[in-house]
């Protein structure tokens, strides 16, 4: 991973709009690109980075957009890469927050909130994910809205749907399930060069 780095952000990631909340703390080094938030926010959530995302974030009183990718329907806007971009250029106690958006079709928007910044542990492996609740909704599932129909018919074994739903998703589904223990973080410069090859 990331190499000579001194300082660890930790920070929670809360996917908007759900109740009861889904939420993730991880610790990342200082080092990171957007990118590596990228991946590590993928890994530790539960989606597959199967889709397209952006940050948006404040630097200087004004908002930039990092993501990967071409703009879809925009091809004016302009575009930080997330891999040319380090998060501690941007990421401060002063400036602790940042929106993160995942597959621009279920336009599923996460709030980033920077905690702490703590001293390198010599003997953990970063990045880190701390705790968390609750299952990450299943991919193209359409959305916050698309989610709570989903769990209304999975929990209705009346429903017409009920069936077909369970068989798509594998036939079960807790929504409240979370295991800190099974959170498996990739590399995310084998990643970029997958997408980039």
């Amino acid at each position: 991973m990331k190499k000579n780095f001194k300082n660890i952000y930790q920070f929670k990631i809360i996917l908007a709009e759900t109740n009861p909340s889904i939420w993730r703390r991880i610790q990342v080094p200082e080092t990171f690109t957007f990118w590596d938030l990228h991946v590590a926010i993928q890994d530790a959530m539960g989606w597959k980075d199967c889709h397209l995302h952006e940050f948006n974030i404040k630097r200087f009183g004004l908002r930039d957009e990092i993501r990967i990718g071409i703009p879809e329907g925009d091809f004016d806007t302009e575009f930080l890469p997330g891999w040319k971009h380090k998060i501690a250029d941007y990421f401060s106690m002063e400036n602790r927050t940042a929106e993160y958006t995942y597959d621009f079709g279920d336009d599923w928007a996460h709030t980033i909130k920077l905690e702490k910044i703590l001293p390198l542990e010599k003997k953990t492996k970063y990045p880190l994910c701390i705790e968390g609740e609750r299952a990450c909704p299943p991919e193209d599932v359409g959305g916050v809205y698309g989610y709570e129909e989903f769990l209304k018919i999975i929990r209705n074994p009346k429903h017409k749907e009920h069936k077909c739903m369970l068989e798509w998703i594998g036939g079960k589904f807790d929504p409240e399930q979370f295991d800190v223990k099974k959170i498996h973080f990739d590399n995310p410069d084998k990643r970029l060069k997958m997408i980039m090859s």
